[in-house]
């Protein structure tokens, strides 16, 4: 079993039921029911989807790819088999702002390629109200079941594009008047930044941050001030910051 094709853990396995993913079966330690387990079987069985009991090793051995140390992924007691995540189209994410009769706020990620930033980012990027999350075809992480699994479900209600040239993403975005900003650590103070309205928020890897050819096809760049010692929050924390700032902004202009 490919590892992008399990997804692992309950908050996780349970979203994908109720979002009504094509699962293909589920898997759940026999000497394990207690009371949210029953809820997500119940739901699975509803729903028709096949459940097969096993043994904890054998979960642990599906679980293994995403743990650390010789140590398996924390499965919780249930792994689901699921179809390889269906990815949007840029499109997807404009005709999603405007059926909530929203301007498009998308986050598009420059190179992170830790699965379980990707996952908190898109996490974040749901709660808080954003349209849908741009990825790049290579150099990125994708989402697999690690990601799946720190993002809890979210991935299954906020569009996830992936693309091939983010410069070329930005243009695109801009031609239909959306201002795009980049995270970078020489940029603007944010809460003194205008992030409202139609905007793309960049968000660049740890260390390197948004590559220069990005960087140049932004509008304006940001940063989050700090008080502290360390100069730099990581990046899903950066991101998840400067969403809240983006919503709060929004927020405020509405009053």
């Amino acid at each position: 079993m490919e590892k992008e094709n399990i997804l692992i853990g309950r908050n996780t396995v349970r979203e994908a039921i109720k979002s009504g993913r094509s699962i293909d079966a589920v898997f759940v330690a026999k000497d394990s029911r207690d009371g949210s387990l029953r809820e997500i079987l119940a739901l699975a069985k509803k729903q028709g989807i096949v459940v097969k009991e096993t043994v904890k090793s054998k979960l642990d051995e599906l679980s293994m790819p995403f743990g650390y140390q010789g140590r398996p992924g924390n499965h919780q007691g249930i792994v689901a088999q699921v179809s390889s995540i269906v990815y949007a189209e840029l499109e997807d994410i404009f005709k999603r702002a405007e059926e909530k009769g929203e301007p498009p706020f998308l986050v598009a990620l420059d190179g992170i390629t830790d699965p379980q930033n990707l996952g908190a980012i898109v996490r974040s990027a749901e709660v808080l109200g954003a349209h849908g999350v741009v990825i790049l075809k290579r150099r990125s992480a994708s989402m697999t079941a690690a990601a799946c699994k720190t993002a809890c479900g979210a991935e299954e209600y906020i569009p996830i594009a992936r693309v091939n040239n983010l410069a070329a993403a930005i243009d695109e975005v801009k031609e239909r008047g959306v201002w795009v900003a980049a995270a970078d650590m020489d940029g603007q103070d944010a809460f003194g930044a205008d992030l409202t309205g139609a905007l793309m928020l960049v968000i660049g890897a740890e260390g390197e941050g948004v590559s220069r050819l990005v960087k140049e096809r932004c509008d304006f760049t940001v940063r989050i001030p700090v008080r502290g010692h360390v100069e730099s929050l990581n990046a899903s924390a950066a991101a998840a910051v400067l969403l809240y700032e983006k919503v709060r902004q929004d927020a405020g202009k509405k009053k």
